[in-house]
């Protein structure tokens, strides 16, 4: 069995095709997209609430909705919206 001699060159070399490898797969692989549309579940998910809350939400107009056949869709802006006008400016208690 022949003993096979690696340079630095050869590692150098390597280095390169492997940043160029995963640098071709970083640009195809999908881009974190951000849905527009939002189903029941995930929204209770996202915000950490029960089904009923969420209904009440609808209920009462403090979060719009689509409603196509029997599945209901929100809009990714109308939650950042909600959750922007309902921020709490945290001030201590010691300056109040």
């Amino acid at each position: 069995m022949a003993a096979t001699i690696i340079t630095t060159e050869d590692l150098l070399e390597f280095k390169i095709d492997l940043l160029q490898e995963i640098k071709k797969m970083i640009q195809t692989s999908e881009p974190n997209t951000i849905k527009k549309w939002i189903k029941s579940k995930e929204v209770t998910k996202l915000l950490n609430i029960s089904p009923g809350t969420l209904q009440n939400l609808r209920i009462n107009g403090t979060l719009t909705y689509t409603k196509i056949g029997g599945t209901l869709y929100y809009d990714n802006t109308d939650i950042e919206k909600l959750l922007n006008t309902n921020k709490v400016s945290a001030i201590p208690t010691l300056f109040k």
